[in-house]
């Protein structure tokens, strides 16, 4: 069951990426050109995806387990730091030249596109040296 439940929450966070036009790097580029051809649409995505967890994470402070039965684990660090920094800006340069952040570039593998391939290796790639960097 617990399977099950993981897999249809995989789909409807990939559709929903493709049905917002989140998985096209052209629209993802345009929203992140605030000085040429900006294009606003993705903060419809952006205001329907707080819309949503804003309220979720606020009821979700307050349950003691998830709905597995699973403790809650909330991060510890709350301090912003070097490590915090770095990754915030590996991520914002990797989504400005690609045009895609993780979850949308992972929603796209289905397409086979060699390009994307290439960016998902390289990302997976940088995680695992950054893994094992802060081991």
């Amino acid at each position: 069951m617990r399977l099950l439940i993981v897999a249809l929450s995989g789909l409807l966070f990939g559709g929903g990426l493709a049905l917002s036009g989140m998985t096209n790097p052209v629209k993802v580029v345009g929203f992140l050109d605030l000085f040429g051809q900006w294009d606003p649409s993705l903060m419809f995505v952006m205001g329907g995806a707080l819309a949503v967890t804003i309220p979720l994470f606020f009821m979700s402070k307050k349950a003691q387990s998830t709905w597995f039965g699973d403790t809650l684990q909330w991060p510890s660090m709350t301090q912003i730091d070097r490590s915090l920094v770095s990754g915030a800006v590996l991520f914002g340069v990797g989504w400005g030249i690609y045009g895609l952040c993780p979850g949308p570039a992972v929603a796209s593998l289905w397409t086979m596109n060699e390009e994307l391939i290439s960016f998902v290796v390289a990302m997976v790639a940088g995680l695992s040296v950054a893994h094992f960097i802060k081991k």
